[in-house]
């Protein structure tokens, strides 16, 4: 093998309902990225018991992420959907690159920090560690592109320093191994295991907002239902969603410029246009000079024209969850699979017996 084959792989938690957020931020770009792409798709449900370690619903919000998957477009025959505690490997793996890692790395880790909040010594060790699972979530597959929000961009910046410090670390046993490749990182040249990892970041809504504060994430933890919009959400409750939307007195701007300063304006615009697969611009042409008045109803039936279908979908297969529960077995027998190729290797490289 001259290079590393191309293989994209993302994941999302099963905490909360999932909403506009998610799917545009991460469902509908997995979608998308299906054609021409390996695709991977998980449920990391072990990356769950960082957030709160007792879930008495667990199993009901993992089959509801891999409802959302399919429900959106995502097929499961010709790419894989699975939990991630379904495939051991992701934990094993996740040991090494705990050794790998260092702590000076960990301690730079924004997420942590803001996840931590003041009592940090109270904060779970799984917590703390999440980003070398992360790593190995990727990597066990060798995966080469990984679809993330801004959020995620420096976890996915320590994978690659965790999959370089393995090659270089590793780089003679590899090569007597005969699993490596050459690779160039910047003007190096390097015979590595794991790939450097690319993150696919873009989109006109990356990083959608609350609907009560454009200032603050879209999010399920927030405490107001109004501040999100569900994807398991009926017509009506978008519609109330969008109309009750915090906005400013002022109409919509004709120029990009005119959305600095209003939070608001931008996430409703940036909504539209995402939606529609437009850009901003686009929007602003079209609504420009128009109070929002003219514009919320718009966006209402945008989003029950996009959402309906996939909301319907969404809850016949959690009415009868053998389909979904059939997805995940035959998914988590295909990674565990690759995985396992991978962590036979790996295990060759380090010296392990088994």
């Amino acid at each position: 093998m001259s290079e590393f084959k191309k293989l994209v792989f993302s994941g999302v938690q099963p905490t909360g309902n999932l909403h506009l957020g998610n799917y545009l931020g991460a469902i509908r770009r997995f979608v998308a990225l299906q054609e021409g792409n390996d695709c991977i798709y998980c449920v990391v449900d072990m990356h769950a018991l960082t957030a709160q370690l007792v879930h008495d619903d667990m199993p009901s919000q993992t089959r509801s992420i891999a409802a959302a998957f399919i429900a959106a477009g995502i097929d499961p025959e010709k790419h894989i959907v699975f939990n991630q505690s379904a495939v051991p490997q992701h934990a094993e793996l996740a040991w090494i690159f705990n050794c790998v890692a260092r702590i000076g790395w960990m301690n730079r880790m924004t997420q942590f920090k803001d996840k931590a909040g003041k009592d940090r010594e109270q904060a779970s060790l799984g917590l703390y560690a999440y980003p070398s699972l992360m790593a190995a979530d990727i990597l066990a597959y060798r995966a080469t592109h990984v679809p993330v929000g801004e959020d995620q961009k420096q976890h996915l910046e320590l994978t690659r320093d965790i999959a370089m410090k393995f090659n270089l670390d590793y780089a003679e046993h590899i090569r007597r191994s005969g699993y490596g490749i050459d690779i160039t990182v910047g003007d190096e040249p390097v015979h590595a295991y794991f790939p450097m990892v690319e993150p696919l970041i873009g989109g006109p809504a990356p990083r959608v907002m609350s609907l009560r504060d454009g200032t603050k994430k879209m999010s399920k933890s927030d405490p107001s239902d109004l501040s999100r919009i569900n994807l398991m959400d009926d017509e009506d409750a978008i519609s109330k969603k969008i109309r009750k939307a915090k906005t400013d007195p002022e109409g919509l701007p004709s120029e990009i410029d005119g959305l600095q300063g209003r939070p608001e304006a931008d996430n409703l615009v940036a909504i539209y246009a995402a939606l529609a697969d437009k850009s901003k611009i686009e929007v602003l042409a079209e609504f420009g000079g128009q109070q929002f008045s003219v514009f919320k109803p718009a966006l209402v039936d945008l989003a029950i024209h996009v959402l309906a279908p996939i909301t319907g979908e969404m809850r016949r297969l959690m009415d009868d969850t053998s389909h979904i529960d059939a997805i995940l077995r035959k998914g988590g027998e295909r990674a565990r699979a690759r995985a396992e190729v991978t962590m036979k290797q790996v295990r060759d490289v380090i010296g392990f017996l088994y």
